[in-house]
């Protein structure tokens, strides 16, 4: 049997109890779960799942709005292709 270690993880005192209330339901302890979830991020080469933001920064949301504007603006510049849209940002 491998040896064992201890280590300490702070967390929000809520936040603990809802996730062994959580993994209770499943048969398992938070250090079993703990465990699950290393080995997976091990067997997989990172996070064993999907880590993004979900929302949009405010730079993004700022990006979209002012894209938006142009497209609703008649009297805004308009490229045919990307090559002529180049040149002109090289003036």
């Amino acid at each position: 049997m491998a040896e064992t270690v201890n280590f300490s993880v702070r967390m929000d005192s809520e936040l603990k109890k809802r996730c062994e209330s959580l993994y209770a339901e499943l048969g398992l302890n938070l250090t079993t779960a703990i465990n699950v979830f290393l080995r997976q991020s091990l067997r997989v080469g990172g996070f064993p799942f999907e880590v993004k933001l979900d929302k949009p920064t405010l730079e993004t949301i700022s990006a979209i709005t002012e894209a938006e504007e142009i497209l609703k603006n008649p009297k805004a510049k308009r490229y045919s292709d990307v090559e002529m849209a180049l040149e002109e940002l090289k003036k």
